[in-house]
């Protein structure tokens, strides 16, 4: 049996179906229904492991006690049970909690400071897991993430607004914000078949490129035009400008963008 949290999430989906695929028993958890779940689930010593996708993942969510409560005081929660049952657990950490400092912790938003918070309680106590794997996801994108709106990847919002208008609009200056976008199937396959230890991992392909890129890729693939406008003052200061994970995974072979858009 493995507890999935947000399962309904477009992470979430990808993982409920890859366990599905295994022929695993998948206990799903969702935002709404977790506090009843915390208050009556009772199988703990059946459970194989813990995969914790769930949380308020919106950068611009100022509701500090929405974000408390689920990303952080149901983490510890749920992390003290797998601690006490020896189950292991792999959740999703994030990219965000480096700001425009790669390496160093310097979170820009309430979101990013709950990931950072959450690191920092695994950290201090993981000597009471049997394993427990924090994965800081830099940029996902892939299939299913339409969902999102204005939390979605620059490469399913380019889509949309191609689709839409004939064209996508680019912030002047994109050729220098640099990300490092990850597939959705390889966030899955490493978190799901990695062999290392505990820990707090950067998952990421190493290899950031340009929204300008991503821009010309999608124009390449679904033609259009770009219409480029100004920054917005409301971003300065909490907008990642560039971002490149360590190289924890020099032995997998990452889709990149032009492979994932024009094959």
């Amino acid at each position: 049996m493995i507890v999935l949290t947000g399962s309904k999430g477009f992470i979430g989906k990808k993982f409920l179906e890859a366990l599905k695929k295994q022929g695993k028993e998948v206990i799903e958890v969702e935002k709404n229904d977790s506090w009843h779940w915390r208050t009556y689930f009772n199988k703990w010593e059946e459970v194989e492991y813990i995969i914790h996708q769930g949380a308020m993942s919106s950068t611009t969510n100022t509701n500090l006690r929405e974000i408390f409560t689920f990303n952080i005081e149901f983490s510890e929660w749920l992390f003290k049970k797998a601690a006490k049952y020896n189950i292991p657990v792999k959740y999703a950490s994030s990219a965000s909690v480096y700001g425009n400092e790669q390496g160093i912790i310097n979170p820009l938003n309430y979101y990013a400071l709950s990931k950072v918070t959450t690191d920092y309680w695994v950290q201090d106590n993981i000597d009471r897991f049997s394993l427990i794997q924090g994965f800081r996801y830099f940029n996902v994108y892939g299939d299913g993430e339409e969902h999102k709106g204005n939390q979605a990847s620059p490469v399913s919002k380019f889509a949309k607004e191609i689709e839409e208008t004939g064209k996508l609009k680019l912030f002047e200056g994109s050729q220098d914000f640099l990300r490092d976008f990850i597939c959705v199937d390889d966030i899955v396959d490493i978190v799901l078949n990695n062999d290392k230890g505990s820990g707090i991992y950067d998952l990421g392909t190493s290899a950031p490129v340009s929204f300008q890129y991503v821009a010309e890729c999608c124009i390449k693939k679904y033609g259009g035009d770009i219409e480029y406008i100004p920054f917005p003052d409301h971003l300065i200061g909490k907008y990642q400008t560039y971002t490149c994970a360590k190289k924890e995974w020099s032995n997998h072979k990452f889709k990149t963008i032009k492979e994932y858009l024009l094959g």
